[in-house]
């Protein structure tokens, strides 16, 4: 995961996800984002600590990506291309 974290700590927030929360097009377009870049920040409006953190957790299970760090509003998704693989993960 130390890896992954450095990995995307340049990277900018690629969605934002707002009052709505999870709908089917939000988990689409994460999961075409994941299929894209493997590796993407995004950011969860609610201001609710406990919703924020229940919406970040549905979304990782909803796009079948593994939660990589997550920082106040900014969670960090990453899953493997199935088309065209980029990151090459070290050997632990």
């Amino acid at each position: 995961m130390r890896f992954l974290r450095g990995q995307a700590h340049d990277l900018k927030a690629m969605l934002q996800i707002g009052g709505k929360g999870l709908t089917d097009a939000v988990i689409a377009e994460v999961e075409l984002a994941l299929e894209h870049h493997e590796l993407i920040k995004v950011k969860v409006a609610a201001e609710d600590r406990e919703a924020r953190d229940a919406m970040i957790t549905a979304l990782a299970e909803r796009s079948g990506a593994a939660l990589v760090q997550r920082i106040g509003h900014t969670a960090v998704l990453y899953r493997q291309s199935r088309e065209k693989r980029q990151i090459v993960l070290p050997r632990a």
